[in-house]
């Protein structure tokens, strides 16, 4: 086993020379001194540096647009400005539906003319806010420390002004 590892590590590291000729002259062009090991770190490397570069010119350019599953800014935003409006639209329709039948129940006579109002009408349409304001134990809780503290950092701020002015 060890025989092994030793053998692995002595074909890294023993130098081996890359030597590119000129075929019709034999004459050496280029020549390199190498092992396994500078050989394995530049494809390494080289490798990381592709995919830094692609993953770069797919996120940062409009290139991104081509890819299935990515939409433009622009549609993004036109998107997002048509949700608004149709937003708006549906609360308008809501209230004009609203005022459309109380003007009908004002002709069937089911509602006193002088009862009817557009304000009224209109605020029927909001939606009540079913929300509870009052304060919790917790919040309670939280008031007093404060308020309690507040009155501490008082008396402190009393106590030095009166002992200053001694």
């Amino acid at each position: 086993m060890r025989e092994k590892k030793s053998n692995f590590k002595k074909k890294l590291f023993t130098k081996k020379r890359l030597v590119i000729l000129n075929e019709e002259t034999f004459e050496e062009t280029f020549s390199f001194k190498l092992n396994l090991m500078n050989v394995f770190v530049v494809f390494s490397l080289g490798g990381i540096f592709l995919i830094l570069i692609t993953t770069y010119i797919i996120a940062f350019t409009p290139l991104r647009e081509l890819i299935p599953g990515y939409s433009s800014t622009e549609l993004k935003k036109n998107a997002t400005q048509l949700a608004i409006k149709s937003d708006s639209l549906a609360n308008a329709l809501k209230k004009n539906e609203a005022y459309i039948k109380g003007i009908q129940k004002v002709l069937r006579g089911e509602l006193e003319y002088a009862k009817f109002n557009k304000d009224s009408i209109l605020s029927e349409s909001d939606e009540p806010s079913d929300l509870d304001m009052s304060a919790s134990e917790e919040e309670i809780k939280l008031r007093e420390e404060v308020n309690e503290i507040d009155k501490n950092s008082n008396e402190k701020v009393k106590n030095k002004k009166k002992s200053d002015k001694k």
